[in-house]
């Protein structure tokens, strides 16, 4: 089912339009991931600019898309229910980082890694729509805005770009130049002219060899990111790594309620969530991650303490 076709994005609007065109981008190997980019766009536009004619037309439409989707996927669970969702969108967006994140430490610097790394960031954003970002997943979305600059800039320069976590100076990335020939927001319709540039004063310039970024990690071979049509950049096929499978928690054998437990609601919905994780994380081949949280679901329960 075809969703319907958006009008000319206004140019009050286009902050928005980088996730719709990731949007559009998932639309058949990721639909979940590509409705919640949609909806983290509507719920902005509309925060943006609802009452202009041009806008309210745009985000009318926008609406008809979402409410088609909604239709088309409705016995999705991670369409109809937020933690569910939240979950999976989560994993998408960490899946891409780390892939970019592997390429960068190994010095492999390509376009490709440029835009994971930029649509990992875009995608954490849309985790905004169920809530506010953990700090983890702030630091992550800065670091892969500076990373994307950062790379393209040397690349551009000529220079070879420094691996890893560095302290660093703020960058300026032209998406949307970056994205020039790929497919527009809305069929048949060109990208406004005014690009959305990562400007310098909006960059971190934190020294960022004490932050807390994942080590490298090679995805799994369904990693979400691929090379950009109409590039002419080729790269080697990265095969996925043996996976490190942590160790189970000694404590967990050992582990006993102290008295009676009393676990609250909030308890209850929080390893609902571990375990909504581990779930969404096995989609993904990922099983460190799914025994991270299936432990830490256990431990809560068992505990009454995370």
């Amino acid at each position: 089912m075809a969703a319907p076709a958006l009008p000319p994005l206004p140019p009050q609007l286009k902050s928005i339009q980088h996730h719709l065109r990731t949007a559009q981008e998932l639309d058949k190997r990721e639909p979940v991931v590509a409705y919640y980019c949609r909806l983290y766009a509507m719920q902005t536009g509309m925060k943006i600019d609802s009452k202009t004619p041009e806008c309210r037309k745009f985000l009318s439409k926008l609406m008809d898309q979402l409410e088609a989707m909604k239709k088309q996927f409705g016995d999705n669970e991670a369409i109809t229910q937020e933690i569910v969702g939240s979950a999976h969108v989560e994993n998408y967006a960490l899946k891409m980082f780390l892939y970019a994140d592997n390429e960068d430490r190994a010095g492999q610097f390509h376009k490709n890694m440029i835009k994971s790394f930029y649509t990992a960031s875009l995608l954490i954003d849309v985790l905004t729509v169920f809530g506010e970002l953990s700090e983890e997943n702030a630091q992550h979305r800065k670091y892969a805005r500076w990373k994307a600059a950062y790379i393209h800039n040397c690349l551009k320069n000529g220079e070879t770009p420094q691996p890893g976590p560095i302290g660093m100076e703020g960058e300026s990335f032209d998406a949307e130049r970056e994205e020039a020939g790929s497919s527009s927001v809305h069929s048949g319709t060109a990208p406004s002219s005014s690009s959305s540039t990562y400007e310098a004063n909006n960059i971190p310039t934190s020294n960022y060899t004490g932050i807390h970024i994942p080590p490298g990690a090679h995805a799994p071979a369904n990693t979400p990111a691929e090379v950009p049509h109409n590039t002419g950049v080729t790269s080697n096929t990265i095969q996925p790594a043996p996976q490190n499978i942590p160790l189970v928690d000694p404590s967990l054998y050992s582990a006993q309620s102290a008295g009676e437990v009393h676990l609250t609601p909030e308890d209850f919905a929080r390893a609902q969530k571990y375990c909504k994780y581990a779930g969404s994380a096995l989609q993904y081949e990922d099983v460190s991650t799914a025994v991270q949280n299936l432990q830490k679901a256990l431990k809560l329960l068992i505990t009454g303490r995370e």
